[in-house]
């Protein structure tokens, strides 16, 4: 077998210095005096303008700015890390900007040792330390400081020293590097176009191959990553489902309720099981070691000190302020895009908030950051099996669109990363194949409100004349993992946890901190909509549910037992099934008879998928060859929803419109969300067939850990572990029952 790609670069790549040496160990050699000098000086001079501008701040001489500049980066040094163990839940719940504090108090105390600077106020010594730090990072990205020698210096070899290598480091690691929702096509165009020039040079180099697969009807992280991660993603319908028997919805990124998917899902085998690292995902794949994982979030019995590895990274004066800086400028980014979009009426979009704009900046900045640290830890460590997933690109695209510049420049930020994890397994005790991959793609188009002025939940509540209830909430993925995050870093026993613990109190309910959680809401839209204790109504559920998840809707009648039928449903509602078929935003339905089974309706025809037969125009033609085969095996389900429902997808604009305020969306068929892809080492291949199902990915990833000489993962999987109740039967059903293979 050929030398693992990644392990060292190619001698004469763009990687490789003349001599066969990567320029990332040549770069960590040293950092140019000069560059050093020339940033000092710029910051003595940005001090020295404050101080001509801002009432209160006195500078002697040019000189003294210069000596302040030095005296606070010796402070920094020295004294800083004894500062920050006082300041350091401070400067994680802040996101930063508590370290900017402490240095403005640095700054106030020291101009009192006549240095020849007076700051009368602390307002002038914080305005400083502000300015100071824009201008240092700014320099140091013009400079090119930041792009790999400091972050070398701050991060890759600070890892290395803080870890242990395992042992068995002779087998070459697989490190997945997934970046959520990056659809084939998209990537495609941008290899093409300059916008992911690590994945391009690999390609070119011959290195690697990219392959494109096809996600099951519900394309959507959840589900995906069950697949991929646990080879099981039977009975997950959506992002969000309404289930009889529980009484309530599972949202797929609430981490109880991925804790009970795992739970469902997990034969204690998955594809991290033997000593691999879960960062930033769903479901951990069993992984002994796991971070911003949903389904671990709450476990307290996890290897490692819970929540530590958030204050570890800020414990790091360099991440810190790096992570502050690039978070406003992502904010401002944020807020110029949506402005931009407005001002040329670039269509479709969506209304931006501010608080999107911080949102946003967590996911593109903070998240990613904490999760390539991360990495790079597991991977001095030797981990054999690595798994992360890059969000920022999925939330940029949501809201932006597909393709559009803040997205593609996302994109290239991300590859920036990849790029640099490649050069860290260079200097790493195990070889790593590196394999970047998505989960699904994206598909763009007017949301259904936007095309039509009105929601799906009132689109059926119209015919129903009912009350509905919906479980709609905040679309933004990152605020889940922002919540999860906090849960998690409070989860600790140290002193940072316990203040991150008394911080979140009012936003935490049993250790799980909630940021804009999804609710189940009445027809009034008020969660405390309830009616009197002791009335018979207390106790009833409502009487339909509506929910969404991208182009995908889900409609549930929670009074009804058991999956509810065609014939019942027309004689219950006798317009809901005609609206819904007929409206111009809706596809096909896939509603279950007594008589006929598993039956497709849309507006020009029926398919009949138990019966095989097609009565006019096939609904599921323009969703492509396997769209039968898919619908099919969501109608297996035993929490297949009493109607799913599809959006239309319009070739010619190559649209959908989604049930979610979502410029970019995914869940369902249509366009480019069912094609992502799979960036692979030649060495590692895959069969010529399109692979079909994150289920059939799962087995290729299997494959190649044993070729690896992994051979754990050569051994069967355990025994099928089974969900509590089917829903109305009263029988235990086992997960693996009615997939398709």
């Amino acid at each position: 077998m050929s030398e693992p790609h990644g392990h060292r670069p190619h001698v004469g790549s763009p990687e490789a210095a003349a001599d066969g040496q990567p320029k990332g160990e040549r770069r960590r050699l040293g950092i140019a005096p000069g560059r050093i000098a020339l940033v000092w000086v710029l910051s003595a001079i940005t001090v020295w303008v404050v101080g001509e501008l801002m009432p209160g701040v006195e500078l002697k001489s040019f000189g003294a700015a210069l000596w302040l500049i030095a005296v606070i980066g010796l402070i920094n040094g020295l004294v800083w890390p004894l500062l920050l163990r006082v300041a350091l839940p401070l400067t994680v719940l802040t996101l930063g900007f508590g370290v900017l504090l402490v240095n403005g108090l640095v700054v106030w105390l020291l101009s009192e040792l006549s240095l020849g600077v007076h700051v009368s106020t602390f307002a002038g010594a914080l305005v400083i330390t502000i300015c100071v730090s824009l201008v240092d990072t700014a320099a140091m990205s013009v400079l090119a400081i930041d792009d790999d020698g400091f972050w070398y210096r701050n991060v890759v070899e600070r890892n290395a020293r803080r870890t242990a290598p395992g042992t068995e480091l002779d087998k070459p690691g697989l490190l997945l590097l997934e970046i959520d929702g990056l659809a084939h096509d998209v990537l495609v165009r941008a290899l093409r176009d300059g916008n992911a020039p690590t994945m391009a040079r690999w390609l070119r180099a011959g290195s690697h191959n990219l392959t494109r697969w096809e996600t099951d009807w519900s394309s959507q992280t959840g589900a995906c990553q069950a697949g991929l991660l646990h080879g099981d993603n039977e009975d997950m319908p959506a992002f969000r489902w309404w289930e009889k028997e529980r009484g309530g919805a599972i949202v797929t990124n609430h981490p109880r309720d991925a804790a009970e998917l795992e739970r469902r899902h997990s034969d204690g085998r998955g594809l991290l099981f033997a000593d691999g690292a879960s960062r930033a995902n769903i479901l951990s794949g069993d992984a002994p070691h796991s971070l911003l994982t949903m389904s671990t979030v709450l476990a307290r019995d996890r290897h490692g000190r819970i929540g530590q590895d958030y204050f570890a990274y800020f414990a790091n004066p360099y991440n810190v302020t790096r992570t502050f800086v690039l978070v406003i400028r992502e904010i401002f980014s944020e807020r110029w895009h949506a402005s931009r979009q407005r001002r040329r009426d670039i269509r479709p979009r969506i209304p931006r908030s501010r608080m999107y704009a911080i949102v946003r900046a967590w996911a593109t900045v903070i998240q990613r950051d904490l999760q390539v640290a991360s990495v790079i830890s597991d991977m001095y460590a030797g981990r054999p099996v690595i798994y992360t997933t890059f969000l920022a690109y999925d939330e940029v695209a949501h809201h932006s669109g597909i393709e559009r510049p803040d997205a593609l420049a996302t994109l290239a930020s991300l590859d920036r990363q990849i790029g640099r994890l490649e050069r860290v397994s260079g200097d790493t005790p195990r070889s790593y194949e590196l394999v970047v991959l998505a989960d699904h793609g994206q598909s763009q188009g007017g949301t259904f409100l936007d095309r039509y002025g009105t929601t799906l939940e009132a689109l059926v509540e119209e015919q129903v004349k009912a009350g509905t209830a919906t479980v709609d909430g905040n679309p933004s993925e990152a605020l889940g993992y922002m919540g999860a995050s906090l849960s998690e870093a409070a989860g600790g026993t140290g002193a940072p946890a316990k203040v991150v613990r008394r911080i979140t109190r009012s936003r935490s309910t049993a250790g799980e901190v909630h940021l804009g959680e999804e609710e189940a809401r009445g027809p009034q839209g008020a969660e405390g909509d309830h009616p009197a204790e002791g009335t018979e109504e207390e106790t009833q559920p409502p009487e339909v549910v509506v929910m969404a998840s991208g182009c995908l809707g889900l409609i549930s009648f929670p009074r009804e037992p058991g999956r509810v039928s065609l014939e019942r449903l027309q004689e219950l509602y006798p317009g809901l099934l005609r609206a819904l078929r007929e409206h111009p935003g809706i596809g096909f339905l896939l509603v279950r008879s007594e008589q006929h089974g598993a039956v497709v309706l849309g507006a020009g025809g029926e398919h009949h998928l138990d019966e095989g037969r097609v009565q006019g125009a096939d609904p599921l033609e323009p969703y492509g060859p396997n769209a039968a085969r898919h619908v099919r095996r969501t109608d297996g389900f035993a929490h297949c929803p009493d109607i799913v429902l599809n959006s239309t997808y319009w070739r010619e604009w190559d649209e959908v419109a989604a049930f979610e305020e979502l410029v970019g969306s995914h869940g369902g068929l249509g366009g480019s969300q069912s094609h992502p892809f799979l960036l692979h080492p030649v060495s590692l291949p895959l069969p010529e067939q399109e692979l079909v199902g994150a289920e059939a990915v799962h087995r290729e990833f299997r494959r190649w850990l044993v070729q690896l000489g992994h051979s754990e993962y050569g051994e069967p999987r355990g025994p099928e572990v089974v969900p509590a109740v089917a829903p109305g039967s009263g029988t235990v059903t086992p997960a693996g029952a009615g997939a398709e293979t």
